[in-house]
């Protein structure tokens, strides 16, 4: 399961940024053999949309009675090996696994014990550089490796485009046959295609549209201002659901990027979340020198059942501090 290579990249000294944590060169900083030009061009193609027959439907929230439910478009992770072959060859690129699982804890929809399937993958494209990405679920699942392996790849993969356009929706709701599943399926907005999208066609909103039952929500004031939006908005699968929302929450009192009004927020929010990817990347990297049996004692101090339960910046340096201690130890 595990590829051939190892990290895409050197460390110079790092620089220390405000939040605490050390800046490091971008995970995705290119090798020697492409040039500027090339490099563009290839990321350009890898953030184009998917065939619209690669694109499904998963319901993720369902009404009081069943009937109606909130349904997001996904790709199978055959779309994203089929583009990455496209592009560069399946000897072009490689990803590696590792495997690992969480303290047990109590399940709040059920109260039952269990414990999650933590799965790393680090995608590297030879000529681009490498990134990685954290997947879970929770390992009562039947499928709980192969669901937290997906996540974990479709994360590592949307950190060079591939895939990211998909978080620009955030559901929209439709009626449920008896089988739980969508009755009828919504049509995709021309930018979420690939013709839209060479056309020059971008999301203005994280909406499926108006037509679809959605409210419209207010034009972002300027083109600076939707690129730092859009920016935040990219960063929400690689950081989790728990530390991306936890930094809305505690920089500009918000739970959508969207709903901030204030320049100067806008761009805090930002780069307490390019800290929060900077700390994710140092803590994978501690993890894979000292094993991830010694996350589980770290967690436990901290009162925290999975990597999941972190939604502060400060807790994550904590947990990457200890870490690092650990790796040098003798």
């Amino acid at each position: 399961m595990n590829g051939p290579n190892g990290r895409a990249h050197a460390r110079p000294n790092p620089v220390t940024d405000q939040s605490g944590f050390d800046a490091e060169p971008n995970a995705g900083s290119r090798e020697e053999g492409f040039s500027r030009e090339k490099v563009k061009e290839l990321v350009a193609e890898l953030e184009v949309p998917f065939e619209n027959s690669a694109i499904e439907w998963r319901v993720t929230n369902t009404g009081q009675e069943g009937k109606r439910g909130q349904i997001v478009p996904y790709a199978d992770p055959r779309a994203y090996t089929d583009r990455l072959n496209a592009l560069f060859t399946p000897a072009g690129w490689t990803r590696k696994y590792s495997v690992g699982t969480s303290a047990n804890f109590e399940r709040a929809k059920d109260k039952k014990v269990v414990a999650k399937v933590l799965v790393t993958c680090e995608l590297t494209i030879f000529g681009l550089g490498s990134h990685s990405a954290t997947g879970e679920e929770f390992a009562d699942s039947e499928y709980a490796c192969t669901a937290a392996e997906a996540q974990a790849f479709k994360r590592a993969a949307s950190c060079f485009g591939l895939g990211r356009y998909l978080y620009y929706f955030t559901g929209v709701w439709v009626d449920l046959d008896e089988r739980k599943q969508p009755k009828n399926i919504p049509q995709l907005f021309d930018w979420a295609t690939p013709t839209g999208w060479r056309a020059g066609l971008r999301p203005k909103e994280a909406l499926l549209g108006a037509s679809n039952g959605s409210h419209e929500r207010p034009a972002v004031a300027n083109s600076q201002t939707e690129a730092i939006i859009r920016e935040i908005e990219t960063l929400a699968e690689p950081l989790g659901r728990g530390l991306y929302r936890g930094v809305l929450r505690d920089v500009a009192k918000v739970w959508n990027p969207r709903d901030i009004q204030d320049g100067l927020v806008q761009q805090k929010a930002l780069d307490h979340m390019r800290a929060a990817e900077r700390g994710l990347r140092r803590l994978e990297a501690a993890l894979d020198k000292v094993g991830p049996e010694k996350l589980i004692p770290i967690l436990k101090s901290l009162g925290l059942s999975s990597l999941e339960r972190v939604d502060t910046l400060e807790t994550l340096k904590r947990i990457v501090l200890e870490l690092e201690r650990l790796a040098q130890e003798p």
